[in-house]
């Protein structure tokens, strides 16, 4: 995949502070990385939003990764949902190439409300009231919650089964050696891993759904660390791949042990991801879908 962390776009503003804060994650890097056309309930999220504080919500891309985990919600972070102007409009693609759709609406000459239409779906954002925490619980989790009949047009266009949910205390239970023997795998829509030039540090691509295989580090009470050095045949997290899902296989199913939050700024080493199974997690996710 390529890599990306709490990378959301870097050139917004908005996203530029909180990463400037948290360092978070966002895409999937580019050694041992893969398409993943194969999963529809991975997507991507975009925003409409004002940039130059005029009133209009004239820009229109997208800066997070996500995952279905009902018909009706999209599970992202809170970074990537929270810091925006006023008037600001989300929306949710499961495309496999969200950018490649992005430039066709612009190629096609429509406007950002309309381009938004084109490319996804309007859902209301619902971001933890406890955001931002700390270092040991960082809350940093939200949601995009579709109406029935959003979550109908959403079905219609991208066809999709929800992502599992682990339940409660379910990789404390596993142990860190069952942990480090299963496949762990990180998905989004994020940039490249930093690429050095005559300017510094850039990275490159994003807007197309990648995977990676990653390497189990450790379980800490909120967060699990993932290891994505090139050297063990892992791939990684990168920016824009934020909110987006970090699997583990159990059993032969694919479980939404945590999603990206953050990483080392080149996006060469680590993914810290969120997990899904705490008293934290579910205590926010417990009000939109039910939980295993």
């Amino acid at each position: 995949m390529r890599r990306s962390a709490l990378f959301a776009s870097l050139t917004t503003v908005a996203v530029a502070a909180v990463m400037a804060a948290a360092t978070p994650a966002s895409a999937i890097n580019t050694y041992n990385a893969q398409p993943a056309p194969e999963r529809h309930e991975v997507g991507a999220l975009l925003v409409q939003w004002d940039r130059d504080g005029d009133g209009i919500s004239e820009t229109i891309d997208w800066y997070c990764s996500g995952t279905m985990i009902d018909k009706n919600t999209f599970l992202t972070a809170a970074h990537c949902t929270t810091d925006w102007s006023p008037g600001v409009r989300f929306f949710v693609s499961l495309a496999d190439d969200v950018q490649g759709a992005l430039d066709k609406a612009k190629a096609d000459g429509l406007t950002p409300s309309q381009t938004a239409a084109t490319v996804g779906v309007e859902g209301a954002d619902h971001t933890s009231p406890d955001y931002p925490g700390n270092s040991a619980d960082a809350h940093d989790i939200a949601v995009i919650e579709f109406t029935d009949a959003q979550a109908a047009a959403l079905a219609s266009r991208w066809p999709f089964t929800p992502a599992t949910l682990p339940a409660a205390g379910q990789l404390d239970a596993m142990g860190s050696r069952a942990l480090d023997a299963a496949t762990w795998q990180v998905m989004g829509y994020g940039t490249q891993e930093a690429m050095n030039g005559p300017g510094g540090q850039t990275h490159p691509g994003g807007g197309v759904r990648m995977k990676a295989e990653v390497g189990f580090d450790a379980l800490n009470p909120t967060w699990v660390r993932l290891g994505m050095e090139e050297s063990r045949d892992y791939g990684g997290a990168c920016y824009g791949d934020s909110g987006g899902p970090n699997f583990v296989t159990i059993d032969g199913n694919l479980v939404l042990a945590g999603t990206t939050i953050t990483g080392d700024t080149p996006c060469y080493a680590t993914n810290v991801a969120y997990r899904m199974d705490t008293p934290s997690a579910r205590g926010f996710l417990d009000e939109f879908v039910d939980l295993p």
